[in-house]
This record gives structure tokens, C-alpha cells and sequence, in this order.
């Protein structure tokens, strides 16, 4: 089944005058799409509101012809959520958990109950963990829980905000190809600061920062409009300074002692200077620094 997410000019000021949303617009379908923006840019903002959990101010959220506003109960009811951070109860299992969630999202029947929290159990690979107090699950095991209970009552919306951050390299990648597997039938939105996450994993993404979208696309077309334009070079502490006053530095990582930059130019910006084949992290790092100016 094809889903549409459609947002329409959403805005949400906090009560301390913080402007998190500023207009926002993205339509969305079947995939997984990838919201990359630094800390604070009003991803999570944005995450609970279309959650039904926070109102927005201004602005129209569409879940397959249904309205947001006047049938909430329509998106709820297609939602999978895995926010940032979660609590669980204490000495509770993974299976008791999991089975408690889905009598709240009205799914009655204990046969198909056990058989969903099973085959939910099996795919995130949590089974012979089942009968363990989730509040004693390493990081990426919660995670991983978080995933299993958001998709319990086949979603059709499916929202993960930051999902791995904190977690090591394996339990990334395990947990990566979870979502994978899961976003072709569905819209999974992936809301992230991490660049690797959203070249991994998504067809389609857009940039976010102080409350607006400022770019959206394909990664790779995106990467590729900066094409012949990103050089490197390696330069000492005190040279840095300079460089960051003539030239439009778009990153810096210290390597061996060193501080390599990449700086966005049409041509060659100086001697010893390096062309470089342009990846997606130089491409959110050029879109924030230009609108941050």
C-alpha cells in the first residue's frame, strides 16, 4: 500500500519565545527518509508533533487524506515511535513490556498478540533475551527494543529520532539494517545529526537547521552538486585562524597533529591546496555554514 505524508507550513514558538518549526514543508512516501540537522535545529521538535504529541501553532499535517488537526486518532493508529530517549519500567521483561504496548495499541487478541510479539522478538534479535528486565539491556539491546515495540500493530508512519547515537559500531550496524529491512512497505522517517546514518540508509533526506528546511533531495545528487568545487589541506593551529578569515572553510579534523580542512571554492585557493572528490558530510557542512552566515 502506498502511504503520503504531507506537512504544510508547520511553525511551533515555545512559550519562551524559541521559534523551534518555521514553516515547514515536506511530502513524503514509501522509504526511508533522512533528517539530518545539528542539535537544536527542531528535528525533535518536529518528530513529537507529527507523534501527536506536542501541538503546532500553525500549519497541516495530511496522513493519507487524513487531517492531523481534526482526526488525530488516524495517524496514532498508523504510528510506530522510537524517540530519543525512552523509559522502561524496572524489573519488567522484554516480553511482559512488549505485551503490556500492545494491549495499548488495542490489539485484543491474545493469539495474535503472542504471534507479533514473537516474530518482533525474532527480527530484532531479542528473542533469547525475551524473558530479561529491559532496564538492564546494554544500549544498542534498548534500541533495539524501542524498534520492536514501535512496530508492534504494523505501522504504516514510522518515526526514530536519533536512534544510534551512543551505540558501538556493531550494534550501528545491526541496528541499521533493521530499519532497512523495514522502511520499503512504510514511510520510516529518520531524524539524525549523523551524516553516515542518512548516506547509508536513505534514498531521499533534507537539511534542517534553526527551525527550517533548508535543502531536501537525493544524497548522492546533492553530494555531486558540489562537484570540483571542495579542496583539502593540511595546515598547523596557527595557520588556522588566517584561513578561516580568507577562505570558506567548510570543515576541520585534527589528523596525526594536524588540522586538515576542506574549503568550498570554484578554483584553486591556494598553493598546496588538493581537489577532492566531494562526500555528503562536506555537503551538510557547506549548507550550514551558508546558513549560518
Amino acid at each position: 500500500m502506498k502511504n503520503t505524508l504531507e506537512i504544510s507550513n508547520l511553525s511551533k514558538t515555545y512559550p519562551n519565545g524559541v521559534k523551534a518549526l518555521d514553516g515547514i514543508s515536506l511530502t513524503l512516501e514509501n522509504g526511508m527518509f533522512g533528517l539530518l540537522g545539528p542539535n537544536g535545529a527542531g528535528k525533535s521538535s518536529l518528530m513529537r508533533i507529527l507523534a501527536m504529541l506536542q501541538a503546532t501553532e500553525s500549519g497541516k499535517i495530511l496522513f493519507n487524506g487524513y487531517n492531523a488537526h481534526d482526526q488525530p486518532e488516524k495517524i496514532r493508529s498508523a504510528l510506530g515511535y522510537l524517540p530519543q530517549e525512552f523509559g522502561v519500567y524496572p524489573k519488567v521483561s522484554a516480553l511482559e513490556l512488549l505485551d503490556h504496548i500492545a494491549i495499548l495499541k488495542g490489539i485484543t487478541n491474545s493469539i495474535q498478540r503472542k504471534e507479533q510479539i514473537d516474530f518482533l522478538l525474532r527480527q530484532t534479535n531479542l528473542h533469547e533475551h525475551r524473558k530479561k528486565a529491559v532496564f538492564s539491556y546494554s544500549g544498542g539491546m534498548k534500541q533495539r527494543f524501542g524498534i520492536a515495540q514501535a512496530l508492534l500493530g504494523n505501522p504504516r508512519l514510522i518515526i526514530v529520532d536519533e536512534p544510534t547515537a551512543g551505540l558501538d559500531p556493531e550494534e550501528r550496524n545491526r541496528f541499521l539494517n533493521l530499519l532497512s529491512e523495514i522502511g520499503e512497505n512504510v514511510i520510516v522517517i529518520l531524524s539524525t545529526h549523523l551524516v553516515d546514518d542518512v548516506l547509508e540508509l536513505c534514498p531521499k533526506m533534507a537539511i534542517m537547521n534553526q527551525g527550517k528546511i533548508l535543502i531536501q533531495g537525493n544524497p548522492a545528487l546533492l553530494t555531486a552538486s558540489l562537484e570540483g568545487k571542495v579542496w583539502s589541506k593540511k595546515v598547523s593551529k596557527p595557520e588556522l585562524a588566517q584561513y578561516h578569515r580568507q577562505l570558506n572553510i567548510i570543515s576541520s579534523k585534527l589528523i596525526a597533529g594536524e588540522t586538515l580542512i576542506h574549503v568550498k571554492a570554484d578554483e584553486l585557493p591556494g598553493e598546496r591546496f588538493e581537489p577532492i572528490t566531494p562526500s555528503l558530510e562536506d555537503f551538510y557542512f557547506s549548507t550550514l555554514h551558508t546558513s549560518n552566515k
